[in-house]
């Protein structure tokens, strides 16, 4: 058995109001160089929904229903919650933890798939809250495995492609799945140097690393006995054009589906675990409108949001760290998993910025 004193829940972090939207961009792309303009452009989109993300409110919820699970089957742990880029952050939850005699935390983020933004970032970020705070040493911060693959996480997916097949025959009735509907699965694009580097690099994941790797397997199991054609696609995109991201963008994809005879597309925002910005903005305004001018009826199915099956999952992992189970006893749907609880060596490095401290894996 492995003692902890509390589940720290790491989110993004999102702006509350529209004073906040500039300060929580800088907070995100520090260290970058984005001229000030390029943050106005991406700030349109907060300010569209009044400078408020949903994000923070769908952490609440989610801490929420964390803690009435644990309570269910009877685990005495509080869930904490930081966010990387906006209050609460997690300097202070940290800090706060500690004056409570919380000293052993394990963290939940907020993200299912291996990449630097996805994994190792979080990880950088324990451990410069720990030394910001002064706690290096003193809080340990251990982490849940990746995700991706937990049937906690699958499963919503499942449930909400078949309703979102339903829903396209019942808004164009008579209309034939095998040919004239395409599902994209959406998740946010990266740089392909990012990419690459997802992953141990002993497992041989080749171009897109274990983030494209991991993304396929996972659609593949979600399309288990559903005959439509199908293919994996990106968004959000923020890097300038000379730098090499993971496509194709979704926005392309769909203007390449009319000329296939294809009516209908199903989006399916697979790389996401809430319905925040970038799921309402780039796909439920850009992607949907993409699709309405070119004459397709388009249906975005849910994320795992507060789904029962994923907060029973999220404990599940949380279960698995406490009773140390062994990997041959831990569910996961492909042949990926089950994920590491530790980090392999340079796993998930940004060639960019290089390796920085961080907890929960192996140096660097």
């Amino acid at each position: 058995m492995t003692t902890y004193d509390a589940i720290l829940l790491a989110g993004f972090g999102g702006p509350e109001g529209q004073d906040d939207v500039i300060p929580f961009l800088r907070n995100v792309t520090g260290g970058r160089g984005i001229p000030e303009e390029r943050l106005e452009e991406v700030a349109k989109h907060y300010r569209h929904f009044g400078g408020i993300s949903p994000i923070n409110d769908q952490n609440r919820v989610l801490r929420a229903a964390l803690q009435a699970e644990l309570e269910r089957r009877g685990i005495d742990l509080p869930v904490l919650w930081g966010n990387r880029n906006w209050a609460p952050y997690l300097r202070d939850t940290i800090r706060e933890a500690h004056d409570n005699g919380q000293t052993r935390l394990l963290a939940i983020a907020t993200s299912a798939y291996s990449s630097y933004s996805g994994c190792r970032q979080y990880r950088e970020d324990f451990a410069a809250a720990l030394i910001a705070t002064g706690l290096d040493g003193v809080v340990h911060i251990d982490k849940v495995r990746q995700f991706f693959d937990h049937p906690g996480f699958v499963t919503p997916f499942v449930t909400a492609l078949r309703q979102g097949l339903a829903d396209v025959q019942a808004q164009v009735p008579g209309i034939d799945l095998a040919t004239e509907v395409e599902i994209l699965f959406s998740t946010h694009s990266i740089p392909m140097t990012d990419a690459n580097k997802s992953g141990p690099a002993d497992r041989g994941f080749g171009e897109g690393g274990a983030y494209a790797a991991q993304h396929l397997a996972v659609a593949q199991k979600v399309m288990v006995g559903v005959d439509t054609p199908w293919q994996l696609v990106f968004q959000s995109r923020s890097g300038p054009p000379s730098m090499p991201w993971l496509e194709p963008d979704i926005n392309d994809a769909i203007a390449l589906l009319p000329e296939r005879g294809i009516r209908a597309i199903v989006i399916v925002p697979l790389g996401f675990v809430s319905d925040h910005m970038e799921v309402m903005w780039d796909l439920d305004n850009e992607a949907t409108e993409t699709a309405g001018e070119l004459g397709l009826v388009s249906v975005r199915v849910p994320t795992p949001g507060v789904d029962p099956a994923f907060v029973s999952g999220l404990i599940d992992l949380v279960e698995e760290r406490l009773n140390d189970t062994p990997a041959d006893a831990r569910p996961h749907e492909t042949d990926l998993g089950p994920w590491y609880d530790v980090c392999r060596p340079g796993c998930c490095e940004n060639v960019r910025l290089g390796f920085k401290p961080a907890v929960a894996g192996m140096a660097p």
